[in-house]
């Protein structure tokens, strides 16, 4: 089992910077890959970033590549989002996810743990 609890997440104007923490506890959080997603009012879960166990291979949604970026201190247990040049687009909960298999995958199915979610809101 795996707890995965977000933070970092509030209100920000168009332009400005956030960074997401998740802080991981239970099983050993270097075996994990580390995704994150994000979810807005009616509208699907979608794929935002990953990043693999150990290897540090990311991988990132042609809609963030370039502004945000996914990181991982396994001494922390922690992985981290920053998230640059925001746009009121970006307004969703965002949430990390677990993935045993470390495959990288932008499919939230394939992620056996996820947090509560932490609230992202840009203001245009």
């Amino acid at each position: 089992q795996v707890q995965l609890v977000e933070s970092g997440g509030g209100l920000v104007q168009a332009g400005g910077s956030l960074r997401l923490s998740c802080a991981a506890s239970g099983r050993t959080f270097s075996s994990y890959g580390m995704g994150w997603f994000r979810q807005a009012p009616g509208k699907a879960r979608e794929f935002v970033a990953s990043i693999h166990q150990w290897a540090g291979t990311t991988t990132y949604a042609d809609s963030v590549k370039g502004r945000f970026t996914i990181s991982r201190d396994n001494a922390k247990n922690t992985v981290y989002l920053q998230m640059n040049s925001l746009k009121p687009e970006d307004t969703a909960v965002y949430y990390c996810a677990a993935d045993y298999s470390g495959s990288l995958s932008g499919s939230p199915y394939d992620y056996e743990y996820w947090g509560q979610g932490t609230q992202v809101t840009v203001s245009s």
